[in-house]
């Protein structure tokens, strides 16, 4: 990841094709020791494709996955609402039965 970071920032300061010694460099400048076959290797991956069209792509696939809490709520419609109704009826039981197990505090 820090040498896909390293690329991008390269890219969007004005390098429209980062070389591997510029990415070595840069990650060099915060103390990173750069492994030279990771660079290589994303470095040919990425060669002579455009780095905002990858960004576009991959955040329209990112849309798609599922994902958990507020995401999920719309997609159910009414169900999320039922279910968090009764998990709360369940909570306000458990906390009526919690206070009349023995009758009286801790520190009463």
């Amino acid at each position: 990841m820090k040498y896909l970071a390293a690329y991008l920032l390269l890219t969007i300061g004005g390098n429209t094709a980062p070389a591997a010694k510029d990415v070595s460099a840069l990650l060099a400048t915060v103390g990173i020791e750069a492994e030279a076959e990771r660079i290589e290797s994303l470095i040919a991956q990425l060669a002579g494709k455009d780095i905002n069209e990858l960004i576009a792509e991959g955040t329209s696939k990112l849309a798609s996955v599922p994902s958990g809490g507020a995401a999920a709520a719309p997609a159910a419609g009414g169900a999320a609402a039922a279910t968090e109704a009764k998990a709360e009826e369940k909570k306000e039981e458990a906390k009526e039965e919690s206070d009349d197990d023995m009758g009286f505090g801790l520190f009463d």
